[in-house]
C-alpha cells in the first residue's frame, strides 16, 4: 500500500512540473495589454508604445497599450488577471496612490508585483515666461514674498511631477499651490497660459518648448547639467543643493502573477532596453536605462513609498 502511494505520489509531482514548465513555455498565450494610468503622450505612454512595438516579434502576440488615465487605470490592473497578459506601465508616483486616496478599493503596494524599472527622467524646474524671475532664487524669493499666489501644475495628485512640487514646497520653504491637470500636455499648456506659474516638467517632454522660449527653465533635478540644456543650472548649482528627486517608470504586474512568468517578462524587457536602439531612444527623451530584478524594484517601491509618504503627511496631504 505505501509502495503505491509512493508511486501516485511521484506521477502528481511529475504532472505539476510538467503543468509548471508548459505554463512558463507557453507564455504569453493571448495579447498583451499594457495599461498606462496617464494620458497619451506622457513620458510613461511614450516608453510603453516603444516596448510594445518591440515586444510584439518578441513574443509573437499583438501588444496593446490602453491609456486609462487616474486611479481608474490603476485599479483595472490591478484587478486583472494575474497571468502577466495585463501590465501596468507607471511612474513612481504610484507610491503615495495609497496616501491621497481615502477608501481605495486596492493597496497600490501589495496588490501589484514589481516587474522591472525601464527608465529614470530627470524633472526640470519650469515657468511661465510671464513671470518675472531668472533664477531660481528669483523664484524663491518672489513666493515667499508673495506666500500663497504662485501656483504649480502637475500632471494629477499621483503624478511624479506633483511629488517633485511637494519636495520643492518643502526644500525650499515655500507657500505654492497645487493645480491638477490630466495630464502632461494640458500641464505645459498651462505655463505657456500663466494659468499656473510654476511645474517641475519632465525635460524630454519640455525641451522643445524651452528651446522655443515657450517656457523657461531654471534648474535641472540631475546631478549634471543637461547636454540638451546646457545653460540651465543643476539644483544644487542654483543654490539648493539639498533639492533631490528621482523619477522612475516601470512595469508592474498584479500581485500573485507566477515568478517564472515575472522574470521571462523581465529579461526580455531588459535585453530590449540594452539594445543601442533603445539606448539612443531613452536619449532622445532625456531618460537614463535602468533594468533590475522583480525582487530590486519591489524594495524600491516600498522604499519610495515609505519616503514620500512621509514628507506628503509632513505636508498635511494625505488621508492617513
Amino acid at each position: 500500500m505505501n509502495a503505491v502511494r509512493l508511486f501516485l505520489l511521484c506521477i502528481a509531482s511529475m504532472l505539476a512540473s510538467a503543468s509548471g514548465v508548459l505554463a512558463q513555455t507557453a507564455w504569453p498565450s493571448q495579447q498583451v495589454t499594457i495599461v498606462v494610468p496617464f494620458a497619451a503622450g506622457s513620458n510613461t505612454d511614450i516608453l510603453a508604445r516603444y516596448l510594445a512595438d518591440k515586444l510584439g516579434p518578441v513574443w509573437k502576440q499583438t501588444i496593446v497599450v490602453e491609456n486609462k488615465p487616474g486611479v481608474p487605470g490603476t485599479i483595472s490592473a490591478a484587478n486583472a488577471a494575474a497571468d502577466g497578459h495585463t501590465l501596468m506601465m507607471t511612474s513612481n508616483g504610484h507610491t503615495i496612490l495609497g496616501v491621497l486616496n481615502k477608501g481605495l478599493s486596492i493597496d497600490p503596494i501589495k496588490d501589484f508585483a514589481g516587474v522591472i524599472q525601464v527608465a529614470s527622467v530627470p524633472v526640470v524646474l519650469v515657468v511661465s515666461p510671464e513671470l518675472p524671475v531668472k533664477s531660481l532664487k528669483e523664484l524663491i524669493d518672489l513666493a515667499k514674498g508673495k506666500p500663497g499666489t504662485l501656483n504649480f501644475s502637475s500632471a494629477g495628485l499621483a503624478s511624479s511631477n506633483y511629488i517633485a512640487g511637494e519636495l520643492l514646497k518643502q526644500t525650499a520653504k515655500i507657500d505654492i499651490v497645487h493645480i491638477p491637470y490630466k495630464g502632461t500636455p494640458e500641464t505645459l499648456t498651462s505655463l505657456m497660459r500663466n494659468d499656473a506659474q510654476i511645474s517641475l516638467a519632465f525635460l524630454s517632454t519640455a525641451q522643445n518648448l524651452i528651446l522655443t522660449d515657450k517656457i523657461r527653465a531654471l534648474a535641472v533635478a540631475a546631478a549634471k547639467r543637461s547636454a540638451v540644456l546646457p545653460n540651465v543650472p543643476t539644483f544644487a548649482e542654483a543654490g539648493l543643493p539639498d533639492y533631490r528627486y528621482d523619477a522612475w517608470f516601470g512595469l508592474l504586474a498584479p500581485a500573485k502573477t507566477p515568478p517564472q512568468v515575472l522574470k521571462k517578462i523581465n529579461a526580455d524587457i531588459a535585453a530590449i532596453v540594452q539594445t543601442p536602439d533603445a539606448q539612443k531612444r531613452w536619449e532622445s527623451l532625456g531618460a537614463t536605462p535602468i533594468t533590475n530584478t522583480p525582487e530590486q524594484f519591489d524594495a524600491t517601491i516600498r522604499s519610495d513609498a515609505d519616503k514620500y509618504g512621509k514628507l506628503l503627511k509632513a505636508a498635511g496631504v494625505g488621508v492617513n
